[in-house]
This record gives C-alpha cells, structure tokens and sequence, in this order.
C-alpha cells in the first residue's frame, strides 16, 4: 500500500511539473504576441515566411507519400497538391509581402462577407442571441471595410495583428491551463494523504 502512495505521489509532481512546463510555453508564447503587436510589420513577414516554409514543407512530405502511394488512384492528385503546394511555398518564401497584401485583401473579404451574413442572419432569424449576433455582424462588417480602405498599406500590419493576437490568446489559455492544472493536481495530491 505504501509502494502504490509512493508510486502515486511520483505521477503527482510528474504530472504537476508537466502542467508547469505547459504555464512556461504559455508564457513565452505571450511573450511572443506582445512582441509581435508592438512590431506588427516583422510579426507580418515572419509569419508569411513560416507559412511558406509550411507550406513547402508540407508539400514535399506529400509529395513523398504520393510517391510511396504510386500504385493507386491517389497518385496523380496527391501530386498536384504537392507541386500546388511546393509552389505556392517558393511565392510566399520569395515574395512576403505580395502574399501579405493577397492574404490581407482575402482577410478583408472573410470579414465583409460574415459581416454581412451575420447581419442578415440576425434581422431574418431574431433568435434569443440577436443582439450578440448584430453586434458581431457589425463588428466583422466594419472590420472588413477598416482594412480594405487602407488596403494595401493595411497588409502591412494586419497579419501580423492577427497572428500575435492569436499567440497571446493561445499562451493565456496555456498559462490557464497550466495553472489550473498544478491545483487540480495539488487538490488531488491532498485528498490521497488525508
């Protein structure tokens, strides 16, 4: 019985300790986003440098399972989605910023467009969320017509906007995570030795 408490309290501070690893990338990665905000323009060309990279990355992989899948009907098609995206990885890597201002100017056109549709929505539905959702649909719409006046000088910061808001959310959530994570851990730590 004593081995198993032993043994018990070991996964504790293992686990507890993952959970503090996980507190750390949180915090780095808040970090990052704050970085990232306070340069949106470098936040802007290294993450359309790392989706490029991503992109080619993934188009060699897939290149390489459509080669070992040779035999069969995915061949072709899983070729031309490798090339695709081998060559849209080579434009991106090459030309940052023109990949910058088309994401921007596709951003802007995500955002009227569900602007619009959540507008719509909530004056033809009126369901119990129809002021959120009026709200939201106003907010998308002026978003959208934000960065497409000031397009293309908007793609200059948008993007990288986006992507450090993203990685700050990201690593509050671990940062939550993580905390919360070690009391669980501590509470049930505590419940076993009572």
């Amino acid at each position: 019985m004593a081995r198993s408490g032993k043994t018990g309290a070991r996964g504790a501070r293992g686990l507890s300790r993952s959970f503090s690893w996980l507190a750390v990338l949180g915090v780095i990665l808040v970090i990052a986003g704050i970085v990232g905000l306070v340069y949106t323009g470098v936040a802007t060309l290294t993450s359309m440098i790392l989706f490029g990279w991503l992109l080619l990355i993934g188009g060699v992989v897939g290149l390489l399972h459509a080669v070992q899948a040779r035999g069969t009907n995915f061949f072709w098609l899983g070729v031309i989605v490798a090339a695709l995206n081998i060559a849209a990885g080579i434009v991106v890597i090459r030309m940052p910023h023109a990949a910058a201002d088309a994401l921007t100017m596709f951003a802007a056109l995500l955002f009227l467009a569900a602007g619009l549709f959540r507008l719509a929505g909530s004056l033809i539905v009126r369901g119990p969320q129809f002021g959120w959702t009026l709200l939201l649909g106003a907010f998308d719409l002026l978003l959208g017509i934000l960065v497409l006046v000031s397009w293309p000088g908007s793609s200059q910061y948008v993007i990288g906007c986006f992507f450090s808001l993203a990685l700050l959310f990201d690593g509050l959530g671990l940062i939550a995570a993580g905390y919360g994570g070690r009391r669980v851990v501590g509470m049930m730590g505590e419940g076993t030795t009572a």
